[in-house]
């Protein structure tokens, strides 16, 4: 069977982006298009999607965007093209993230306290997508999501994955869950991008996932919540393992 094709900018866009609050629309905005890069949701050398469904989206004016985009530019994160298929890039994320940086913000985190919320979210993301349920146009985006990460080319099995969870926590229908676990698994992204990719780990994981959008589209609320808390003990146990 043929692997269905990568969600379009808009679909992997769909957990992070939201409208923003009134009062602090740069700030929101500047840290929303920060998510969607740190966590590769549009992958280096890619464009973002028009400046007006971008500000559509955030619920922004044009103005305000690119503002944002022009500290995006600045900070190395982003490049602006011109012409007939110009538009703004992201720049691939080794040119983007030098090593120093991302050994400096690493230094910074405190792993056991990233890796304790992550596991909250994610149990109760999947929790509640099982007690409460999916639609049947939910189910498939789930579906999807899980099928995006199968025989995946290593260099992106990462930002699929990503994907994945993503997904996962935007269905249980909290936005406020769906936007602490965008923040917190940009940092998780940090830290795994400090170690190495691990074939037998990523065979692991796969089947895991597989058990767990199982136990959530079978409204299987407790296996769900056990499936997804021992994948998140076993990507802690490898963070551990290599960075404290």
């Amino acid at each position: 069977m043929s692997q269905p094709d990568p969600p379009g900018p808009s679909d992997r866009l769909t957990p992070v982006l939201r409208p923003v609050r009134a009062g602090n629309g740069f700030e929101e905005a500047l840290e929303q298009i920060l998510q969607v890069v740190r966590l590769g949701l549009v992958p280096g050398g890619e464009r973002l999607p028009a400046e007006r469904d971008l500000a559509q989206r955030l619920g922004i004016s044009r103005v305000t965007l690119r503002e944002v985009l022009k500290v995006l530019q600045d900070q190395g994160l982003v490049e602006s093209r011109r012409g007939r298929y110009g538009g703004t890039f992201v720049r691939p994320r080794a040119e983007a993230t030098g090593g120093a940086e991302l050994r400096r913000r690493v230094a910074e985190v405190d792993i056991e306290d990233v890796l304790r919320f992550r596991e909250v979210l994610e149990v109760g993301a999947a929790g509640l997508c099982a007690a409460h349920g999916l639609s049947a146009e939910r189910s498939w985006r789930l579906r999807e999501a899980l099928a995006h990460t199968h025989d995946a080319p290593l260099a992106d099995y990462r930002r699929r994955d990503t994907l994945l969870h993503l997904t996962l926590a935007e269905l249980c229908g909290s936005p406020t869950l769906a936007g602490q676990y965008a923040a917190v698994r940009s940092t998780v992204n940090d830290l795994l991008d400090c170690i190495p990719l691990l074939v037998r780990n990523l065979e692991h994981s796969q089947r895991q996932h597989a058990a767990l959008v199982d136990a959530v589209l079978a409204g299987d609320a407790a296996g769900a919540r056990a499936t997804m808390r021992e994948h998140c003990a076993g990507t802690a146990a490898l963070l551990r393992g290599f960075l404290t």
